[in-house]
């Protein structure tokens, strides 16, 4: 099947009755539609969510363990929402899952369109969080985590942290 935008992760049947999917123009853009049931794949990105915590200036990071994206490199604690949950509570929970804490999750204060993977595009929205309970521990998928100075930071995971901490200078 011939298509003029192949993405990574691209349905090719119908996943309601099972027929090969067709492209057609669909709004203006090429979309993935179903010739027999009328179902048209509208690929969204992933939401993810991040959290901001400093203490003495110095700020939190996890290392990526062997089984996550770019394993090795550093990132602010971060996930994705799982379907029908508050971004809030997802914010909370990835950041206890990843580093132990348990944060107060206060606001918004960056959000990007994260491009680094073509099979799963996500939007990011990074917000602050307060500690107010638990146990600094790596955990997840994070084989480490540790406090950094922003001019001392450690290699970098993502292209959308390094534009967020850009910004603080």
């Amino acid at each position: 099947m011939n298509h003029d935008h192949d993405w990574p992760g691209e349905y090719t049947y119908c996943p309601q009755c099972a027929t090969e999917l067709e492209t057609t123009d669909v709004h203006g853009k090429p979309r993935r539609r179903c010739p027999s049931c009328g179902f048209v794949h509208w690929r969204n990105p992933g939401v993810g969510t991040a959290v901001v915590v400093f203490d003495d200036g110095r700020l939190l990071m996890v290392r990526r363990g062997p089984n996550a994206t770019r394993s090795g490199l550093w990132s602010i604690p971060a996930g994705f929402v799982d379907y029908g949950e508050e971004i809030r509570v997802a914010a909370a929970r990835e950041l206890l899952e990843e580093t132990g804490l348990v944060a107060e999750i206060g606001d918004v204060v960056f959000a990007a369109s994260n491009f680094h993977d073509p099979a799963k595009l996500t939007v990011g929205i990074w917000f602050a969080g307060t500690v107010t309970g638990g146990t600094l521990a790596a955990g997840d998928d994070a084989d480490a985590v540790g406090w950094f100075d922003l001019d001392d930071l450690p290699p970098l995971a993502f292209d959308t942290d390094e534009a967020f901490i850009a910004g603080l200078h």
